[in-house]
Formats: C-alpha cells, sequence, structure tokens
C-alpha cells in the first residue's frame, strides 16, 4: 500500500496517519495541595497517550479541571512532568525543551497583549524576541495584520480593542515566528458567538497553511465545527479519541429524553429491561434520557411500557446524538452541566 493510500485509509478509520507531529505515551503530572493541616497529592494528568497528525486540528474536549491546560502547558514546556514521554515536531520534549519551544506557538487562555502599545508595537517586539531581525519583524508583522484583518486596528492601543480583535492580535502573537505547532489553550473563551467564528475561521487558515493546531475547548460547538479529531479528557484521563461523528457514531442510534412527572426510580427499572434500550440515565430528577436503536420503534414501545405500569409523564423527545452524549456515555455525567 502506498503512503498516501495508508494515510487516507487512517484517517477513514479515525486514526492520525504516520506523520505524526505530537506523539505522548504516559505522560503525568501530580500537585502536592495542602488543605488546613493535612498535605495531599492531587493527580491533574494521570498516563495519558495521544497522537496528533501534521496537517491536523485536534481538539482536547473536557471540563474545567479535567487536565486540559496541564497537559498543554507540559507540551509547551511551561511545566515538567513527573512522567511519561512525549515528542514534538520529532524533538524529544523531555531532552530538547528549547528546541521544542523554537517549535511550537503558544496561546494561554488569559492572552498575553499589553494594553499601553499597539498591536504592530506588540507583533514587531515577539518577532524580535526571536531572534528576527527589525526589517523582517516589521514585514511579518504587517503581513500577521492583514492575514488577520486588523491592520484598520494596527495603530491603536490595545487597551481599545474588542475581545475578538484582541484573540486575533493574541493568536498572530503565537504565530509570528511562523512555528510548525501551534497550541491554543480556550482560544473563544467569553467571545461572543460572532467572534467565536471569526477565531474558527482563522484557524481553519492556519491549519489550510501546513500548520498543525492543537486546541483545548469545553464548548461541544467548537469541538464538533472546528476540530479534525478530538479526545475526550476527565479527571486527567483520555476516555475516548476519535472524529466528532465516529465518537456519536460510537453510541449510534437516538437519544429519548423522557419528562417525568412524578418519582423516576421506577421508570428507570421498567426501561431498562426493555430490550432495544441501550441505556438509561438520568441527568435531571425528573427527566430520563434513552439511547435506543431506533427511535421510530422505540418510542410507541416505551409509550406503552409507561402507561401501562402506570408511571406518569409529561413529554417525550427524539434528539440526534451530540459530543454531549458522548461525554455522558463515556463518564456518566453531561459536560453542559459540569
Amino acid at each position: 500500500m502506498t503512503s498516501t493510500a495508508q494515510s487516507a485509509t487512517a484517517q477513514q478509520v479515525g486514526q492520525p496517519p504516520p506523520e505524526l507531529m505530537i506523539s505522548v505515551r504516559g505522560l503525568r503530572k501530580s500537585y502536592t495541595v495542602k488543605q488546613k493541616r493535612k498535605t495531599t497529592s492531587v493527580d491533574a494528568v494521570r498516563g495519558i497517550d495521544l497522537s496528533v497528525a501534521g496537517g491536523e486540528i485536534f481538539g482536547f474536549l473536557g471540563p474545567n479541571g479535567a487536565g486540559k491546560t496541564t497537559t498543554m502547558r507540559m507540551l509547551c514546556t511551561l511545566i515538567e512532568p513527573d512522567g511519561g514521554e512525549a515528542t514534538i515536531a520529532g524533538i524529544d520534549l523531555r531532552r530538547a525543551p528549547g528546541q521544542v519551544r523554537r517549535r511550537i506557538g503558544y496561546v494561554a487562555q488569559g492572552g498575553g497583549t499589553n494594553e499601553e502599545v499597539t498591536g504592530r508595537e506588540e507583533l514587531v517586539l515577539q518577532a524580535r524576541m526571536y531572534g528576527i531581525g527589525r526589517t523582517e519583524a516589521e514585514r511579518r508583522a504587517a503581513a500577521a495584520l492583514s492575514a488577520f484583518d486588523l491592520t484598520d486596528y494596527a495603530d491603536r492601543r490595545c487597551s481599545t480593542y474588542s475581545g475578538g480583535q484582541r484573540r486575533r492580535v493574541d493568536i498572530a502573537l503565537g504565530v509570528i515566528h511562523s512555528p510548525i505547532v501551534l497550541f491554543l489553550d480556550e482560544p473563544t473563551a467569553s467571545l461572543d458567538p460572532q467572534s467565536r467564528v471569526r477565531v474558527w475561521d482563522e484557524v481553519r487558515r492556519l491549519r489550510a497553511e501546513g500548520m498543525t493546531v492543537f486546541i483545548t475547548t469545553h464548548y461541544l460547538e467548537e469541538a464538533d465545527a472546528l476540530c479534525d479529531r478530538i479526545a475526550i479528557i476527565d479527571h486527567g484521563e483520555i476516555v475516548a479519541v476519535g472524529t466528532p461523528n465516529q465518537l456519536k457514531h460510537e453510541i449510534s442510534g437516538d437519544v429519548l429524553t423522557v419528562g417525568l412527572a412524578g418519582e423516576g426510580q421506577p421508570a428507570v427499572e421498567l426501561l431498562s429491561r426493555l430490550p432495544f434500550v441501550r441505556q438509561v440515565e438520568a441527568p435531571d430528577s425528573d427527566a430520563l434520557r434513552l439511547y435506543v436503536d431506533d427511535a421510530g420503534t422505540a418510542i410507541p414501545q416505551v409509550l406503552r411500557g409507561l402507561d401501562s405500569a402506570g408511571i406518569a409523564f409529561d413529554k417525550i423527545e427524539l434528539q440526534r446524538p451530540s459530543l454531549d452524549d458522548v461525554f455522558l456515555a463515556k463518564t456518566g455525567r453531561s459536560l453542559r452541566e459540569s
């Protein structure tokens, strides 16, 4: 099989093609936490494995505190792992962190713009810090301002920028030195929907230009719309990896939400026994979520079963599986609620 065919086949089954840009094995990190008079160890990242192919937009999806940012900060050489190994753009993370830093860009969740200087000044300074000469730094700054549609605001102080404009400056700062891999930590947190979509467009453009993008997010819509593949992380462990469609297909079928008018346990016991119901979840005290093979067959039988048992309900709704359903199936709780 040719390398092109191997790559295409790998992508079809949700595995990255052979040319890996990020490879992680057994990465872990713990912190010592003092609570009153007691000192405990907290495992932030518990021996994760993951691979990211060149040219991918790879999403790290999970709730706040799941270990997303800790993992990213280790991969960006900002904190040292307690164990495991990783290579970034072919460079060993632990043996040659300086070489890794020259090959990556990093945009922190909080951003890094200085409000008292202009966007152009920020970009020129950032390029100069990477050892780029002034003339070339000014050229790159102008090109970045144009690419990120910031030219009209280039010579205004960053304090005058909107949230979306400031976030685009942050990303421009992260790529001014032409990195091979770009790490984005919650790039659209707190942005309005229009600004969020604009940032997505910029990320897609960078990928189209050949950059590999590793993005952490807790937004389901962002992971679904933007990422080629995603890893779901919970309590420091990866619980699922694949394309958004593949992960949703794993819990194939339909999702029914049944609104209850009374106590839910009798309904759980009844519906769990039905052969076409794969799983029953109770996300709320007054509602059940059923994973079924086919809603057209299931709905009439669910209605008859509840009615025969005298269990009161007030609605039944059909939904297609979402990434939140995947998260719920893998972790036992909703990411939206987390």
